[in-house]
């Protein structure tokens, strides 16, 4: 077992940092080259946000010491890692679409329109606002229906097919992020589709929820441009956005895993 802090800290001269061991049990499973969840899911999974493993200004201390061991201690052992790099002018969705393909099925633009033709496997579909949590669920749920919304890419495959899909009678609920650029989305999907009830599109996050999940997860995770109040239109979503403000905290997709798995199971079910 390589003591990954000690020579972090012999060959730069400096001490790695707060909660670098974190990273050991990570370290550990790219050593035994076992495969991993996408980036964001890895950098939760160790007690940081999403981001801190994948943008260097997030946390940079951290980051410096994970692409240093990455470099200097397991230069021998390439990551194997599920890929989120699903952003584009793509829709993306797993299990949705009657076709021979492999599942998650990829459509680019110039195939929208002769979309509304091929007939759907799937009665409801849960939205995933993140593209690692999409990848993650399929991959640990191969049959699951699933649309990837990919973040703030609205691309134009998105926002003409996910309409077209609810309007054939797909139901669709949608679960992301709980900070501010999150319930902006959310409101943008909710602009997307207002024949849609917002009880119904975020059933599976609903207020009571977001107050839950804020009070199990939140804790320590603070940040003001992440918590701001913002202009949503959606009143739903102005409720969780007012919660998320007075505690000061957020929580991403990627720490509630678990939690969604259960919910997910339940509404594919009712």
């Amino acid at each position: 077992m390589i003591d990954y802090q000690a020579a972090y800290q012999q060959a730069t001269g400096q001490p790695a940092p707060e909660n670098a061991a974190n990273l050991t049990p990570l370290f550990d499973a790219i050593a035994a080259d076992q495969e991993l969840p996408p980036r964001g899911q890895q950098s939760v999974d160790a007690g940081f946000t999403a981001h801190t493993l994948s943008d260097p200004q997030e946390n940079p201390a951290v980051y410096r010491y994970y692409q240093w061991v990455l470099a200097n201690c397991l230069v021998t052992h390439p990551m194997r890692e599920l890929t989120a790099q699903l952003v584009g002018t793509a829709f993306v969705s797993a299990n949705v679409f009657q076709t021979n393909l492999p599942q998650p099925v990829t459509l680019n633009p110039w195939q929208v329109a002769a979309m509304a033709t091929i007939p759907l496997i799937a009665t409801k579909a849960v939205i995933l606002e993140n593209n690692g949590v999409f990848v993650w669920l399929n991959h640990r749920h191969p049959t699951w229906p699933l649309i990837d919304q990919a973040g703030n890419n609205f691309n134009a495959a998105y926002c003409q097919l996910l309409p077209q899909l609810v309007a054939r009678g797909l139901t669709v609920t949608y679960l992301g992020d709980l900070d501010s650029p999150g319930i902006q989305i959310a409101d943008r999907v909710q602009g997307l589709l207002p024949q849609v009830a917002a009880d119904d599109l975020f059933t599976l996050q609903a207020p009571q929820q977001v107050v839950e999940w804020l009070t199990l997860y939140g804790e320590g995770h603070t940040d003001a441009r992440r918590t701001r109040q913002v202009t949503v239109q959606t009143p739903l979503l102005r409720e969780e956005l007012r919660v998320i403000h007075t505690l000061g905290n957020f929580v991403e997709q990627e720490q509630l895993i678990t939690a969604y798995e259960a919910k997910i199971e339940r509404w594919l079910r009712e």
